[in-house]
C-alpha cells in the first residue's frame, strides 16, 4: 500500500528525518545535498513525500 503523495513542509521533513535541525537541513540545500524542494510564490519550501523517499533511497549505503 503506498501513501498518497503530498507537499511536505520543512518542519515536517526535519520530523521525518528523525529530528534534523533546520540549520542543517539549509546547509544541505547549499552544498546541493538536500532532496529536491519546491519553493511556493510566499518563497516557503516544499518537498513532495516521493522525492523525500527516493532522496532517501539514494542514499543508501551498500554494504
Amino acid at each position: 500500500m503506498s501513501r498518497r503523495d503530498e507537499l511536505l513542509t520543512v518542519p515536517q521533513v526535519l520530523a521525518e528525518l528523525g529530528g534534523v535541525s533546520r540549520r542543517t537541513f539549509y546547509r544541505w540545500r547549499e552544498l546541493g545535498r538536500a532532496p529536491v524542494c519546491v519553493q511556493l510564490p510566499n518563497l516557503e519550501l516544499r518537498v513532495w513525500r516521493s522525492d523525500l523517499m527516493t532522496w532517501l533511497d539514494s542514499r543508501r549505503e551498500t554494504v
